[in-house]
C-alpha cells in the first residue's frame, strides 16, 4: 500500500521501490524486528499527540461555550468560527504533508536543527521588541507568516527525529515536541488572520 524509494549505498535507481508491508525497513540499517518496534513507537507517539489535541479542543470548547465568554463573543460568532476553522484546516493539511515529506526515505533533515533554532531565537527577540514598539498590521502579518514557516520547518525536523533519532523510551518527549509545533503553527496562522482582520 505505502511505497518508499530505496536509497542504497550503491546508488539504487528511483525505480527500485521498498514495500513496507512486505517486510522492508523504514530506513536503511533497520532489521525487521527493529522496523516493527519503530512503527509501534510512531503509532504510540501519534496516539498521544491525538489525545493531546483532543484534550486541547475540549478545554478550548469549554472556555468558548461557558456563559461569560459566550456573552462576550456572541456578536462575533461567525468571525470566531472562521478564525478557528481556517487555521485548523491549514494545520491538518500541513501536518499531513510535512509528515509524509519528512518520512520520505533517504532524506535527512537534521541540518534544519541549527537553522530553525537560530530563526526561533530571532523570532523571540523580535516578539520582545514588538512588546515595546508595536508593529502595524502588515508587519504583524509578516511576523505571523514567518513564524508559521519556522514551525512548519519544526514539524518536518521533529518528524524526522521521531522516525530516525528518538529512542523508544522518548515517546513523551516526541509527542510533546510535535504538539508544541502544531500549537505554535496554529497560533501563527491565527496571528496572520487577526492582522488581516484589522
Amino acid at each position: 500500500m505505502y511505497r518508499y524509494e530505496r536509497v542504497g549505498s550503491t546508488g539504487a535507481s528511483k525505480a527500485d521501490k521498498v514495500d513496507l508491508e512486505s517486510g522492508d525497513t523504514l530506513y536503511r540499517g533497520l532489521s525487521y524486528g527493529e522496523n516493527q518496534l519503530r512503527w509501534g513507537f510512531i503509532r504510540k507517539v501519534y496516539g498521544i499527540l491525538a489525545a493531546q489535541l483532543v484534550l486541547t479542543t475540549v478545554v478550548s470548547a469549554f472556555v468558548v461555550f461557558s456563559a461569560p465568554v459566550n456573552e462576550l463573543l456572541r456578536g462575533n460568532s461567525g468571525i470566531l468560527l472562521f478564525l478557528c476553522l481556517v487555521p485548523f484546516i491549514c494545520v491538518v493539511a500541513s501536518l499531513t504533508g510535512y509528515t509524509f515529506w519528512a518520512s520520505k526515505k533517504g532524506k535527512d533533515f537534521s541540518f534544519l536543527g541549527p537553522i530553525l533554532f537560530t530563526s526561533l531565537i530571532i523570532l523571540i527577540l523580535t516578539g520582545l521588541i514588538q512588546m515595546f514598539f508595536p508593529l502595524g498590521s502588515t508587519s504583524t502579518a509578516v511576523y505571523g507568516g514567518i513564524s508559521a514557516l519556522i514551525f512548519c520547518g519544526y514539524i518536518v525536523y521533529d518528524t524526522d527525529n521521531l522516525i530516525k533519532r528518538f529512542t523508544y523510551d522518548d515517546y513523551i518527549l516526541a509527542s510533546a515536541t510535535l504538539y508544541l509545533d502544531i500549537l505554535n503553527l496554529f497560533i501563527s496562522i491565527l496571528r496572520v488572520l487577526r492582522s488581516g482582520d484589522n
